[in-house]
């Protein structure tokens, strides 16, 4: 079941509800520049065991509203928070991939947590900023030949063979963002972190990272798991950046048994 949330005058964000009566919640934060169809994967299993799945495109991406701001860890949190509100969550399993990850930790932070019991952290953008080399690299590439800045980062995400169709409906997915906000997301990940917002978590953390993560490097996941009190850090040998694509099985087997 699909629907908006209002955000903010002017700005809807779009949400998947899968299983609405399920007995627990796990609220899914997609990471950059993709949008919640990035874990149909775990959509269509998780149900089965009776958990309702919510998957949320941040502003600017898939089918939310598209402002030209707005892109701050800040205000996404706080769209975040407009969303559990607005659906009235309580006692869910918040689970963040890479920037997503940025925006749960955020969130947690600014909102003591408001609404979630447990955070799973999915090869999250933490806890310091992306090197400006990088991020600006991305800025350049998405504002003058966009397309192919999101198929060489295809590669860059995935350790084992992906077919080219899936390669494909992962960069179409980057293109149903609008090319601002596109940018603007390295612009944050660049310029902020979420160093200090680490300690004020106190919910109980699971920690999934891709040891051959090239796009957010394990050894800052090894970081995060020790500012995290009440964290458990579970490396996934044939990953990069997407364990939830490329070791499936044993992601949603390790999801289901935490939340």
């Amino acid at each position: 079941m699909g629907y908006f949330v209002t955000v903010e005058p002017g700005v809807k964000v779009f949400i998947e509800d899968i299983n609405p009566k399920g007995n627990k919640t796990i609220l899914f934060i997609h990471g950059w520049p993709l949008n919640h169809n990035q874990f149909e994967y775990q959509f269509n299993f998780l149900p089965k065991l009776g958990y309702r799945c919510i998957g949320m495109d941040w502003r600017g991406y898939g089918n939310s509203d598209k402002p030209f701001d707005g892109y701050g860890f800040d205000r996404l949190a706080d769209d975040l928070r407009m969303v559990i509100e607005a659906l009235q969550l309580k006692n869910i399993t918040l689970a963040g991939h890479s920037t997503g990850g940025a925006i749960s930790i955020r969130y947690m932070a600014r909102y003591k947590g408001y609404g979630v019991s447990k955070l799973v952290l999915i090869d999250a953008a933490s806890p310091s900023s992306v090197p400006k080399e990088f991020t600006n690299k991305i800025i350049e590439e998405t504002n003058n030949d966009r397309p192919k800045m999101l198929q060489d980062q295809t590669g860059i995400f995935f350790f084992q063979y992906i077919s080219e169709p899936k390669s494909e409906w992962f960069f179409l997915m980057g293109l149903q963002a609008a090319n601002w906000s596109t940018s603007a997301i390295m612009v944050t990940l660049r310029d902020e972190n979420v160093y200090n917002d680490l300690g004020q978590i106190d919910v109980p953390t699971l920690i999934i990272h891709g040891i051959h993560d090239k796009v957010v490097p394990f050894t800052q996941a090894q970081e995060t798991n020790k500012l995290i009190k009440n964290s458990r850090l579970v490396p996934f040998q044939y990953s990069s950046h997407c364990p939830f694509l490329e070791e499936r099985d044993r992601f949603n087997q390790l999801l289901s048994s935490f939340a």
